[in-house]
């Protein structure tokens, strides 16, 4: 079955774990020991209706304070499609939590409260949804069940949303109106808004299309790994030099002659083999190994690439990096290491363009430096040459992570806008 990357996006307290929580519940997919916990450690809290938030909210921490700090992933499958799911952090402080868990996501889950409708957070989420370049948004308008079920505090919300959004790059929005605490319309229709005549929220989720929001477009296969086979009776893998990795975009089929970046080298693709035997084609997001037909010095980090269909090749670019570390900021002048597809080098920072207010979205020029949860366009400069598309074509060859060489750490995370501009 298909499956689908979802991730929760909103305020505090809007009830994103809830909801979760319910989603889980109602469609089956919680074992009698995860339920029985949760039933107990609610009922020692005094609460009224089971705390179906203690599903997700794992952490000693977000227990005792009632919030989601961590990305909480769950795993379920539904009889047409099956789900991993990010619940991630709502406050301002977990900002980078929140880009950490929605930047794999086919679909963002965006909570807001029906009786307060766009608050701060629900903006920055919705315009870190949109920078993320998520295709597709769920607006789920929760505690209907608070506003005696009225259609106008559901429409209010809606064309809020509306208004904030055509501020922003979001094409696919859908909006749903819920109640996580009692269930409806999360899995089953709601008897309580006959008015809303749209799907629950599991429905639309099982039958929103994704697949073609994969870049079928541009054939991209960043090397990860070279296969050559040692000792063994075979002789018909004594000579076999398979190229592994997974597939970034485009269809690779037995035969298309590809180019080798950044080498420039041009060859054809002789097979293409997996681990259940050779095939003819392979697209995202397959994993195979490809064999070609001349002996080309092709290691980890490059990437194939059609002749005529090339990504840029340099060691500048432009890029909005979402800054995660707690202690040191980034700076011009500043460098860290750098890991993009499957390859690293170094990169230090030339200038930093601007800080972005995700709030408001204002371009701060005067800024210095950014600090942790930080949002701010930046130029590069490489230690190496990169393969890269720009991420709004592609996320994964426009996307890397910046490390601290000393720590080891992730430090920031960016989405590539283009080659830095000549002057």
């Amino acid at each position: 079955m298909e499956l689908m990357r979802l991730a929760t996006a909103g305020s505090v307290d809007d009830g994103k774990s809830t909801l979760i929580g319910r989603l889980l519940f109602d469609s089956k997919a919680l074992m009698s020991d995860q339920l029985e916990s949760v039933e107990r450690v609610s009922a020692a809290r005094g609460d009224a209706v089971t705390d179906l938030a203690l599903i997700t909210d794992g952490l000693r921490a977000e227990r005792d304070q009632g919030i989601t700090i961590d990305v909480a992933y769950r795993y379920f499958t539904t009889t047409r499609r099956r789900f991993i799911l990010a619940d991630t952090p709502g406050h301002a402080q977990y900002t980078r939590n929140m880009v950490t868990g929605a930047s794999t996501a086919d679909l963002a889950l965006v909570l807001v409260d029906a009786r307060n409708g766009m608050v701060e957070q629900s903006r920055r989420h919705v315009f870190l949804a949109s920078l993320l370049r998520i295709p597709h948004i769920v607006v789920a308008v929760n505690k209907m069940d608070l506003v005696g079920w009225d259609r106008a505090a559901f429409d209010a919300v809606r064309e809020d949303f509306r208004r904030w959004a055509a501020r922003l790059e979001v094409s696919d929005v859908t909006f749903i109106p819920v109640s996580a605490l009692y269930g409806d319309n999360v899995v089953s229709r709601s008897e309580n808004m006959p008015w809303y005549e749209g799907p629950s929220l599991l429905s639309h989720l099982e039958e929103v299309f994704i697949a073609s929001d994969r870049n079928l477009i541009d054939p991209r296969f960043p090397v990860q790994y070279v296969i050559r086979p040692r000792g063994g009776s075979d002789p018909q893998l004594a000579d076999y030099r398979g190229y592994a990795g997974q597939v970034a975009g485009g269809v690779f089929s037995v035969g298309d002659e590809v180019i080798v970046l950044p080498s420039g080298r041009t060859t054809t693709v002789r097979s293409i083999d997996t681990p259940e035997g050779p095939i003819t084609e392979a697209f995202p997001p397959m994993s195979v190994a490809m064999t070609l037909t001349d002996e080309l010095d092709v290691g980890r980090g490059d990437m194939l690439c059609r002749l005529h269909n090339r990504p840029h090749v340099g060691t500048e670019v432009e890029a909005m990096v979402c800054w995660f570390a707690d202690e040191v900021p980034l700076a011009t002048g500043t460098t860290w290491a750098l890991k993009h597809t499957t390859r690293s080098t170094r990169t230090q920072i030339g200038e930093l363009r601007y800080r972005l207010d995700v709030n408001t979205l204002h371009r701060d020029t005067e800024a210095r430096a950014l600090t942790m949860n930080e949002i701010g366009r930046v130029a590069l400069r490489l230690a190496q040459p990169i393969v890269f598309d720009e991420y709004r074509r592609n996320r994964t060859t426009g996307s890397f992570i910046m490390i601290d060489e000393f720590s080891n750490a992730t430090v920031g995370a960016g989405m590539i806008i283009g080659p830095t501009a000549t002057t």
